[in-house]
């Protein structure tokens, strides 16, 4: 069976592990979900996620750039890339008691996971003193702590674990055929190599990727693909929808048709079925109707809160507005549980 969505895989397993892998979600197995009849994959997609996570639930995860802009990568749909002009100006890492202050904001809010983001293509050492830092504070205000950096070095990933990093954000972005239409300053290995530093330290991984960028059906079949091939699959897969910003490369590009956005959705949730399925970036283009959609289709986690990084979300009382007309309870963190009950 050969399959692009393991040829990756395969150069970092063992045999029998290939063997296993290979009989997961090949490309094309992954593609006839894509191509079912709309309510039937949205009915087995709801099944699925009814089998494994209460439907009626979601989690709020906040993400804040404490590092923005000045990046030296080539990434055809950011607007933090130095190289283009898209009015983000570089910007130096946030203090601590900043992000600190956006934290108890978030948990406030109702965020149980906060994520921070920084535009490298690789942090210095020096830098994770701060991030790790960061991580302790966070997590000692109750909330997982998560963490997006770019790619990580030998012994950083080993760091991170010990002040207590929860997840390590790191998408895959797309397919690896259509990957050097979009990125040619890193190579697919090299985001491959990050996931496997972070599994070997013991953290969990967040990995996902962008749709909407002018890849194919079978394309998005190839990332969703790849992404569920990962051993294990990640914790959390978010799902974003391009948010076309003037300046980048990908700027201008025809949208992609929500009801293909919710089928992505739909078959990330059948794929990896304990994944949290994050709507993430793009949120606020699609509007109430295809988000409703998206959570019946098995999304249980979303971004939360003014911005994503560097561009727009919807803000936080728009969002409890729709989840109270779905029905939909926020997840609370263990700690606020316990406040709960022990009154």
């Amino acid at each position: 069976m050969s399959s692009q969505a393991i040829t990756f895989h395969e150069l970092r397993t063992p045999a029998a592990a290939r063997a296993e892998a290979a009989q997961a979600w090949p490309v094309e197995k992954v593609l006839e979900l894509f191509e079912l009849p709309f309510n039937e994959l949205m009915f087995r997609a709801q099944q699925v996620h009814r089998e494994n996570f209460d439907p009626q639930e979601v989690e709020l995860a906040t993400l804040l750039s404490i590092k923005t802009g000045g990046c030296p990568e080539d990434c055809g749909y950011c607007p933090q890339a130095a190289r283009y002009d898209t009015g983000v100006t570089a910007q130096k890492l946030l203090e601590l008691e900043t992000v600190l202050e956006a934290a108890r904001a978030a948990k406030a809010h109702g965020a149980t996971r906060f994520c921070m983001g920084a535009a490298w293509r690789s942090p210095k050492d020096r830098d994770l003193d701060h991030v790790e830092a960061m991580v302790r504070g966070v997590k000692e205000l109750g909330l997982e702590a998560c963490a997006t950096l770019g790619m990580l070095e030998e012994g950083q990933a080993e760091r991170l674990a010990a002040a207590g990093l929860d997840y390590y954000n790191h998408n895959l972005d797309t397919a690896p055929e259509f990957y050097n239409d979009i990125i040619s300053t890193r190579q697919y290995e090299d985001r491959l190599n990050t996931l496997d530093r972070v599994r070997n330290a013991g953290i969990k991984v967040c990995c996902g990727g962008i749709v909407g960028m002018g890849e194919s059906r079978k394309q998005r079949a190839g990332l969703v693909a790849q992404v569920a091939n990962l051993d294990p699959y990640p914790e959390s897969v978010p799902i974003n929808h391009l948010v076309q910003v003037p300046g980048t490369p990908l700027y201008g590009q025809d949208p992609l048709d929500p009801l293909e956005f919710v089928r992505t959705i739909a078959v990330a949730r059948i794929t990896m079925p304990k994944a949290r399925v994050r709507l993430s970036a793009g949120r606020r283009e699609l509007g109430e109707a295809v988000q409703a959609m998206c959570f019946q289709a098995g999304a249980n986690s979303i971004f939360y809160g003014d911005k994503l990084l560097t561009t727009g979300n919807p803000d936080a009382d728009a969002d409890m507005a729709l989840l109270q007309k779905l029905g939909i309870r926020v997840k609370h963190t263990q700690v606020d549980a316990k406040m709960v009950a022990n009154g």
